[in-house]
């Protein structure tokens, strides 16, 4: 069942993300200075934070969104969807520690010091 919400709530941060992008790619053509002051606050570690989030949720909802198609269209889907949701803990695991890292990893230097 957490499987299940955790894809919605994914689902839905991704939906917002994609529309506040869109929103403030549009700025670049209304006012361009206001575009360029809105990619500055992009470059703040609360955002860098919200950025490692985000690729967190998009990566479970995409390899949920595989597991969820092999439990609908494998025939031993059903069966192994607890195994499944097991490997893709380990993926997402596997693929956020080294990716969070070197996103981080900036934001770390500019707070902490460092080249």
């Amino acid at each position: 069942m957490w499987s299940w919400v955790l894809h919605r709530i994914t689902g839905v941060l991704t939906f917002f993300f994609l529309f506040v992008h869109v929103l403030d790619t549009a700025l670049v053509r209304v006012s361009p200075n206001t575009y360029d002051q809105v990619i500055e606050t992009y470059k703040t570690p609360i955002v860098n934070l919200l950025e490692v989030g985000l690729v967190g949720a998009v990566l479970f909802h995409a390899l949920n969104g595989i597991r969820v198609m092999l439990v609908d269209f494998w025939s031993k889907g059903p069966k192994l969807q607890k195994a499944m949701l097991w490997v893709i803990g380990v993926v997402w695991v596997v693929v956020m520690v080294p990716g969070a890292f070197f996103m981080l990893k900036r934001t770390a230097e500019m707070l902490f010091g460092g080249n």
